[in-house]
């Protein structure tokens, strides 16, 4: 770049100095400019010694001048103008590149997506800790037993382990947590009574976690499967019927005890006609009136569950579950179950399993001012798992990828057994 030397009389130093031209603005780039300044700009010409260097990288960042406003622009007006980085040359295309005339498009959405900064600010969806709910198996013992199924996931000893991963899980801004419990075979009943035991599992594991984290969500499963010795979600006549309205009876009672151990939200993920309003008014009439329903609205008779039941124990000892949950070729019939729970009283609507049912989640987001919930289940989890030990995916990558999905479909929320995993990375970590 070219050098000028102009006139530098009566200057209060002997030769030029480095020193960074001040403009209307401080300059933000540190561009090395070599200026002499008059003594007083009143007395002499409004001229001074400005020498761009080439380099920039050899040259300690220049001061500033102490210049007023008006003395910059009265520079700036007077011709000297301060050096700025020139225009960039525009990028060559490779060699061979056919030269081809602009296709006239008033619109390229390429625009919004060239620069990191531009991705950021027109991102629509949006992912942090307080979108996720962790489910956190539990049991009797001390020890936490690894689920083989599902790398990562254990059965947590309700009294130490299970507090040290809730404590690890605030770390990192994940305060909602569902239980799921591991019950013994000898409390197991055709009848489900274990359900509503005040001093079961469920119920001492809530008051353990409401004494020492007191601002802790805890969201709680309802339903009969953890505690029946059939394995179904209801009580199973003996002709293999699952009977609906006994089955409510007990819902109601199981509801009941635990919003008495101090749940916050109640999960019934049983799929039996009527239970949300059931549950709604054995609530209110007990004075739970505050403790919210999440409903599993549209939860389907998935194969997606498979690791899930070796984690609880709890697959059925017969037959399967479509006579309740719903079959995974009904999209409309989603709508029918979302209508019936909002207007029982339903806080929150949940989809099961999620991924592949996000069709699902944005049909109840389009038709329900409810909050919407997405559950993503134990095979989802299992399958990335895998991919990533293959090393046939990015696990961490695609984790996130399908949260956002999920999140983008239209759930507010996601159970996830990723929930610690992933906001450790929106938190920055890595462990």
């Amino acid at each position: 770049m070219a050098s000028t030397m102009l006139n530098s009389a009566n200057c209060s130093v002997s030769g030029p100095v480095k020193l960074d031209y001040v403009g209307l603005k401080p300059s933000e780039v540190p561009w090395n400019v070599l200026c002499v300044r008059p003594r007083s700009m009143t007395n002499v010409p409004r001229k001074q010694a400005i020498v761009a260097c080439d380099k920039r990288d050899d040259v300690p960042a220049p001061l500033k001048m102490g210049m007023s406003d008006e003395e910059c622009e009265a520079a700036v007006v007077a011709g000297n103008i301060p050096v700025a980085p020139p225009i960039p040359p525009k990028p060559l295309a490779p060699a061979g590149t056919p030269v081809v005339p602009s296709l006239p498009l008033s619109r390229r959405p390429r625009r919004n997506r060239r620069s990191p900064a531009l991705r950021a600010a027109f991102q629509e969806t949006s992912l942090s800790p307080a979108n996720l709910v962790y489910p956190l198996f539990i049991h009797e013992g001390e020890e936490d037993t690894p689920i083989g199924a599902m790398p990562g996931c254990y059965r947590l000893g309700w009294r130490h382990g299970l507090v040290e991963e809730v404590s690890k899980a605030r770390d990192v801004g994940v305060n909602s947590i569902v239980l799921f419990p591991k019950v013994p075979d000898a409390l197991k009943s055709s009848s489900g009574d274990e359900a509503y035991n005040e001093n079961g599992l469920v119920p001492r594991t809530i008051r353990l976690l409401k004494d020492k984290y007191p601002d802790l969500v805890i969201y709680t499963d309802v339903a009969l499967d953890p505690y029946s010795s059939d394995g179904h979600d209801g009580i199973v006549r003996e002709d293999g019927v699952i009977m609906n309205d006994e089955t409510v009876h007990q819902l109601c009672k199981q509801a009941v005890a635990q919003a008495r151990a101090g749940a916050d939200v109640v999960s019934p993920s049983d799929m039996m006609d009527g239970r949300v309003g059931a549950i709604r008014a054995a609530l209110d009439a007990e004075g739970f009136q505050h403790v919210s329903i999440m409903s599993y609205t549209a939860k389907y008779a998935s194969s997606f569950y498979g690791p899930f039941r070796e984690a609880l124990d709890s697959n059925p000892r017969f037959g399967d579950k479509k006579t309740y949950q719903m079959n995974p070729a009904n999209y409309r019939e989603a709508l029918v179950e979302a209508h019936e729970d909002e207007s029982e009283g339903a806080d929150i609507l949940l989809v099961k399993p999620g991924l592949p049912y996000n069709d699902i989640i944005r049909l109840l987001r389009d038709n329900s001012s409810l909050p919407i919930a997405a559950y993503q289940v134990s095979g989802e989890y299992s399958m990335i798992k895998a991919g990533g030990v293959l090393k046939m995916i990015d696990e961490e990558k695609v984790m996130m990828e399908s949260l956002l999905c999920l999140r983008r479909a239209g759930a507010d929320i996601v159970l996830t057994y990723f929930a610690l995993q992933a906001a450790r990375c929106l938190c920055g970590e890595k462990r």
